[in-house]
């Protein structure tokens, strides 16, 4: 490690004697950083109804303040990436954190449906802030053979989220009311932030040298979306992804209101789906030492789009009751599970100086088209799972279509080895 590193002279040099207690703590930090998104969406899902009850809304307009942290999160990719590399990974780090606890303190203090949707896409301007930096110090810190594995630690870490948050949300939700929520989610960021501050060294010194000029930015975006194979599995993954932020949108709608389970319940039954996403995220580690990821997809996609048509038939006729909507959900998610990590590390293939760029366009895809998914399902407003799989449908066969076409004009420039796709597995 000391060799790889010091190649590098902008790495901190505590890291180049990194004892195993160290690199313990340190993968835990960059894991919690990651987790801080995730934990802000899934935490307050079993909330959706008493948040409507006290504002006198619907829950499809509650769905509407987690469009807009959708959208804050795809903001804040294209905004942190040349910021991390001008001023350094902390700084930006810092304000990011900060701005997510004075826009947690709003959260718990709103007053209207209106003030909370704004306030949740600014603390998700903050939350992005934690996720695109901790990336960025797994490239600082450790050497480029050990990546896949330091990702697929924090992908461990981060698969904490849909199976604690939800849970722990939907208990605090009907003891306490969904306002405590908010208060957790500020502490969690005050006590990573300290953290940060005392036990994380900067790994990137600022370069004063770097950029912040529009046009060159938007040069190496345009750069980036040129190239054939990155168009291809961006917007094809992008698409199939969408599926996951209409579930997490739609299903406190579907499970709560349709089929009227608690809160409680909710928490579990969210808790239980996401084994399936994550779960097959790690299944396709195995997967690719017999297949390719170009092969893997296809097979994916093709399911995805089989299995929502007929969730998506179903829910038109009412042929499935909670048992079977879970079940299909499953599927679906599983499907997901294994089309993601295979079409982020298949369109990051062909570039190795502007990784970053490519990276955080490609996060940006992914949020908002999955932002423009879950507004779909405020818009529609109705009280069964009808939108969630239409919606679902829609996007898988853009995603597979994208893919068939797309995939007649790509030249692999690169190789993709299996440790790359398993290291892609968020």
């Amino acid at each position: 490690m000391k060799s790889d590193l010091c190649r590098n002279r902008r790495v901190h040099p505590g890291f180049l004697f990194m004892t195993k207690q160290r690199y313990f703590f340190t993968v835990l930090i960059l894991g919690s950083l990651t987790a801080l998104g995730p934990f802000s969406i899934d935490m307050y899902l079993p909330g959706f109804p008493a948040i409507a009850k006290s504002f006198h809304t619907t829950t499809a307009q509650v769905s509407l303040s987690l469009s807009s942290f959708f959208v804050g999160l795809a903001a804040g990719q294209l905004l942190y990436g040349p910021l991390l590399d001008r001023f350094g990974r902390k700084r930006p780090l810092y304000i990011g954190l900060v701005l997510y606890i004075i826009a947690s303190a709003g959260c718990y203090f709103s007053t209207s449906i209106e003030t909370l949707i704004v306030l949740r896409f600014i603390q998700a301007i903050g939350a992005c802030a934690a996720g695109v930096a901790s990336m960025a110090m797994v490239r600082d810190i450790f050497p480029l053979d050990q990546n896949a594995k330091i990702f697929a630690l924090l992908i461990l870490i981060l698969g904490a989220s849909p199976m604690i948050a939800p849970t722990v949300g939907g208990y605090v939700t009907e003891v306490f009311g969904w306002h405590l929520i908010f208060v957790i989610l500020g502490i969690m960021a005050l006590v990573i932030l300290l953290t940060v501050i005392f036990f994380l060294p900067e790994s990137y010194k600022a370069d004063p040298t770097y950029s912040l000029k529009p046009k060159p930015i938007i040069s190496s975006f345009l750069l980036v979306i040129k190239e054939p194979q990155f168009y291809t599995y961006a917007f094809a993954g992008a698409f199939a992804f969408a599926g996951l932020f209409v579930y997490v949108s739609a299903s406190p709608i579907v499970f709560m209101e349709v089929f009227k389970v608690s809160a409680k319940t909710y928490g579990w039954i969210f808790a239980g789906l996401s084994v399936g996403f994550i779960g097959s995220s790690q299944v396709n580690n195995l997967l690719l030492k017999k297949y390719k990821s170009e092969q893997i997809i296809r097979v994916s996609l093709s399911v995805q789009v089989i299995t929502s048509l007929l969730f998506l038939i179903g829910s038109w006729y009412n042929w499935y009751g909670l048992g079977g909507t879970i079940g299909i959900i499953f599927i679906m998610l599983c499907c997901i599970g294994t089309t993601s990590p295979n079409a982020s590390a298949l369109s990051l293939a062909p570039f190795e100086k502007n990784a970053g760029t490519a990276s955080a366009l490609l996060g940006a895809l992914q949020l908002g088209l999955g932002a423009l998914a879950t507004l779909g399902v405020g818009i529609l407003n109705s009280h069964s799972s009808v939108p969630m799989a239409a919606i679902m449908e829609i996007s898988a066969l853009i995603a597979l279509l994208i893919l068939f076409f797309g995939s007649r004009r790509i030249v692999n420039k690169v190789a993709v080895s299996d440790n790359a796709a398993a290291g892609m597995a968020h």
